[in-house]
């Protein structure tokens, strides 16, 4: 198995009020994610508010995260998007900050063929000597990474994993059948992280281990030890809060709880905007029902 295998979190971005990058609140984050015993962290994905920082801000974010998590445990960085020269060339640059990987997304709106999608990957695979991995995520790019296409992409020798965020149990089944044995397949989803690990898979790139980076890394292990009874047992105590971070568009209800949690101010970029009150009220309830709060 590779490095990205176990619980990795998809690191929020903190903002302060003024909307600048929160660097204290970003190390403090990252240092709790260690102390919890987190597998590995992924700063600058989706999750991390990517779409709305400039490029100093995004390599900047990265680098704090390699200096806080060199030596301790792996940084998978974000570097995806509809420009494959552009990611390329962001690449290069967090190459040289001395991170483990990148995690680059699909190309979103252009929604590029399937022989597109496997020549973008593969000219990123090309253009960096990093580890790759995939992600797969057809809700929010409108396309999807079919079998075969990621089987081709798999025969790459530096492209090692995919984030299967498709939501589609058949899918995994499939993916997980045709790759080879030295290709990792992380799930995307909080909920079904155990399904996937009974299909076959090596781990998660998680949104709630933000919040309980210790329980849900826990969880993971569980599972992926074949201890499924206590991984379930993990899981009925945490799904409504695995629930509770999607009831508005991620990472909106996330942060939400963070900043109730103490963890970060509750700031966000546009057009991600502060939740409804009925989120507020709702975050509330969960934190308070699993004793976050």
């Amino acid at each position: 198995m590779s490095i990205f295998t176990g619980c990795g979190t998809a690191l929020v971005t903190p903002f302060r009020q003024d909307l600048s990058l929160d660097e204290d609140a970003l190390r403090r984050l990252i240092r709790r994610q260690i102390e919890s015993g987190i597998d590995f962290i992924v700063p600058c994905g989706t999750t991390g508010e990517s779409p709305t920082l400039t490029r100093a801000e995004h390599v900047r974010v990265v680098a704090i995260a390699v200096e806080e998590a060199k030596g301790k445990v792996p940084v998978l960085a974000g570097a995806g998007g509809y420009n494959t020269a552009e990611v390329i060339a962001l690449g290069k640059e967090l190459q040289q900050l001395g991170v483990d990987g990148l995690l680059s997304v699909n190309p979103y709106y252009n929604r590029p063929t399937q022989e597109g999608l496997y020549q973008h990957f593969k000219a990123i695979a090309g253009g960096v000597s990093l580890p790759i991995v995939l992600y797969n995520i057809q809700g929010r790019t409108a396309v999807n990474i079919e079998t075969p296409t990621l089987r081709r992409l798999a025969d790459i020798e530096n492209i090692v994993a995919v984030k299967e965020a498709s939501g589609n149990i058949s899918q995994m089944a499939a993916v997980a059948h045709a790759m080879p044995e030295r290709f990792d397949i992380l799930c995307g989803d909080d909920a079904i992280a155990i399904p996937l690990i009974a299909l076959g898979g090596r781990g998660i790139v998680s949104v709630v281990s933000n919040e309980i980076p210790a329980e849900m890394t826990k969880l993971v292990h569980l599972a992926l030890n074949g201890d499924f009874a206590g991984a379930r047992a993990m899981q009925r105590a945490w799904m409504p809060l695995m629930e509770m971070n999607f009831i508005e568009s991620n990472p909106i209800p996330v942060k939400t709880a963070m900043a109730m949690m103490g963890l970060l101010e509750p700031v966000w970029r546009l057009p991600m905007t502060p939740p409804a009150a009925e989120t507020r009220a709702r975050v509330e309830s969960v934190l308070r029902s699993v004793g976050l709060l």
